[in-house]
C-alpha cells in the first residue's frame, strides 16, 4: 500500500526553518488551512494541517511559498509526537503532519504591497 495525501489550501504563516542541534539537519515547516465541509450545517470549518519539507525541497519552499498563497501539497501522512505540559503533568501529544514530496502554487499571488493592490484595482475598472 502507498501512503499518499493531496490537499489544497492557503498557507497560514511564512515557512520557517528548524535546525536539529544534534545532527545539523534542517526541516522547513508551515501550515495549510483547508476548508472542512459539513453537510449538517451551513458553516464550513477551517482545519489546519502542518507540513514538513526536508532537504532541497525545503529550500524551494522557502524561496517560493508565502503566507496566504494557495498551494497544492502532496506528501506522506505521518504522526508527529511531542512532549507537552498539561495541568503540571508532562504528556506525549500526537498530531498528523504531511511529509512534503511535492507542491504546486495556484491561484493569484498575494499582493506584496498596497501599490500592487492599487494597480490591480485600476486594471479591473
Amino acid at each position: 500500500m502507498n501512503n499518499q495525501i493531496t490537499i489544497v489550501g492557503h498557507v497560514g504563516q511564512a515557512p520557517h526553518t528548524v535546525t536539529f542541534g544534534d545532527t545539523g539537519n534542517k526541516v522547513v515547516k508551515f501550515s495549510v488551512a483547508v476548508k472542512e465541509f459539513s453537510s449538517n450545517t451551513d458553516e464550513d470549518k477551517t482545519m489546519w494541517i502542518d507540513v514538513d519539507a526536508w532537504n532541497g525541497l525545503g529550500e524551494r519552499v522557502l524561496k517560493t511559498i508565502t503566507k496566504g498563497r494557495e498551494v497544492v501539497v502532496n506528501g506522506r501522512l505521518a504522526i508527529s509526537t511531542y512532549p507537552k505540559e498539561v495541568n503540571g503533568v508532562k504528556v506525549q501529544m500526537t498530531k498528523p503532519v504531511i511529509k512534503l514530496t511535492s507542491f504546486h502554487l495556484c491561484g493569484k499571488k498575494p499582493a506584496a504591497s498596497e501599490a500592487a493592490q492599487t494597480e490591480e484595482t485600476a486594471k479591473t475598472r
